[in-house]
């Protein structure tokens, strides 16, 4: 009894040990900088006044000309030199330290920053001549979900590399990641252009990037244990956790919705296009061109050839059930159509025919090819159907091909190589195989070859 007690509390303390190197894998504390130079740190990068105030305005112009001239390269160099991260980080730092003048200044200087970097994006908008809302404009008006991951993970990798000794690069990684930029120079665009739906939407990115961001500041300097700098009584600390969190439910709320109709917007184009595709070719009518709209749930097609019928509307909208598209709302449209552009009725039979020979030819050819594709796998039917009778064949080959002989045409034949492991089949087996190969294969011009492996031979790709 003692001997099995003592083997337990030895596999106890082995599994301890590896759980133990490996939590050491994840361990912060020991490349945790001096406290006093992470305060110094993130306390000098608060402040927007000289150089720092400058870089923002430049930086502000540059990602408001990519989103202007549509280039992601150009707004990526922006968020590289913005500062903005600075008094983020600082409200972050503050609040979980509660030094609450900090906290203060860091509010003032990001309003300002915040108040000057629309005001400059804002002015840019009202003079540039090109005033077209491109795709790196719109992506930053409809955040999501999605956006509160990547603030959130983006922040935490950003507070921990600034409390870090090896203080690293990954700051104007945060920036890019987090893109803190362009949904400022978007609600500059909104105000410069009077689209306050792009201002609201672009706002509230910058709102949900700027919590998540001062949100992973708190949570990491309180798991490094940050020293407190002011005393407060626990009712006051409550107050100011009960204030976090109203902040932080008043941004995850809308962003989940957000989120939830991106997914449903993704599904619908999704079904749509394979809705589309299935309901190309109806009755002699072909689809020309389609339009998918996600937001409005609706789908409008295009149809040239015959005139579609009732009867033809009714089975296209009825196929919509299909692919989970009841809700979805099916405009038809009719483009060419024979009767019209044809002059005589005689012009008009030749075009029917000639769609309906289309349609044969297109049949037939997808025929072929199911048909080609099949064959391709005949010999491994052969192979299962004929294995349990001759366990000695391990491999077979089948191809339909022409022997050619110099005196006379080809002759068209269906070639079958067995691969035989063991002792080799008798001649009276080899001819059944034969006849029953010719039956199988309904082919009267059969040709069977029998080769000899050897045990664990693998063919050759």
């Amino acid at each position: 009894m003692n001997v099995f007690l003592q083997t337990r509390k030895t596999e106890r303390m082995k599994r301890e040990d590896i759980i133990a190197q490996v939590l050491h894998y994840f361990n912060l504390e020991a490349e945790v900088d001096d406290y006093d130079k992470i305060h110094e740190s993130i306390t000098k990068d608060i402040v927007f006044k000289g150089t720092n105030l400058w870089i923002l305005i430049f930086a502000i112009v540059v990602a408001s000309v990519g989103l202007n001239m549509n280039s992601t390269a150009v707004i990526i160099g922006a968020m590289l030199i913005s500062p903005l991260m600075g008094p983020i980080n600082g409200m972050g730092y503050s609040i979980a330290t509660y030094d609450f003048p900090l906290f203060r200044m860091a509010l003032k200087n990001f309003g300002f920053a915040v108040a000057a970097s629309l005001f400059t994006s804002m002015m840019y908008f009202i003079i540039s001549p090109i005033s077209t809302a491109h795709s790196e404009l719109l992506a930053r008006t409809s955040p999501t979900i999605y956006d509160v991951l990547i603030a959130m993970f983006g922040g935490l990798a950003g507070i921990v590399a600034i409390s870090s000794k090896q203080k690293g690069n990954v700051i104007p990684g945060v920036a890019i990641a987090t893109a803190l930029m362009p949904p400022l120079c978007t609600a500059g665009y909104g105000l410069a252009t009077g689209q306050f739906a792009y201002f609201f939407g672009a706002f509230y990115l910058f709102a949900i990037n700027t919590v998540f961001i001062a949100l992973s500041s708190v949570i990491i300097s309180q798991i490094l244990k940050f020293p407190i700098r002011a005393s407060l009584e626990a009712a006051e600390k409550v107050r100011v956790n009960r204030a976090i969190s109203a902040v932080i439910i008043l941004m995850l709320i809308p962003s989940i919705y957000f989120g939830y109709n991106l997914v449903q917007k993704e599904r619908f184009s999704e079904n749509a296009a394979k809705y589309v595709q299935n309901v190309s070719v109806v009755e002699g009518n072909y689809l020309l061109k389609h339009e998918i709209n996600a937001d409005r749930k609706t789908i409008d097609l295009t149809y040239g050839g015959a005139s579609l019928s009732d009867e033809d509307k009714k089975y296209i909208q009825e196929k919509a059930g299909d692919f989970s598209l009841k809700d979805a709302t099916i405009h038809f449209q009719q483009g060419l159509v024979i009767g019209e552009i044809a002059s005589g009725k005689a012009e008009v039979e030749s075009l029917k025919s000639e769609l309906s020979r289309l349609n044969r030819v297109i049949r037939e050819k997808d025929e072929y090819i199911d048909s080609t594709f099949q064959v391709r796998f005949t010999g491994r039917q052969i192979l299962e159907e004929i294995k349990p009778l001759y366990p000695q064949i391990v491999s077979c080959a089948f191809a339909d091909t022409y022997i050619f002989d110099v005196s006379d045409k080809p002759l068209e034949v269906s070639m079958v190589i067995f691969g035989i492991t063991g002792d080799p089949l008798k001649e009276p087996d080899q001819l059944k195989i034969e006849a029953w190969l010719r039956s199988r294969l309904q082919n009267d011009r059969v040709r069977v070859y029998f080769e000899k492996k050897s045990p664990g031979t693998v063919p050759q790709r």
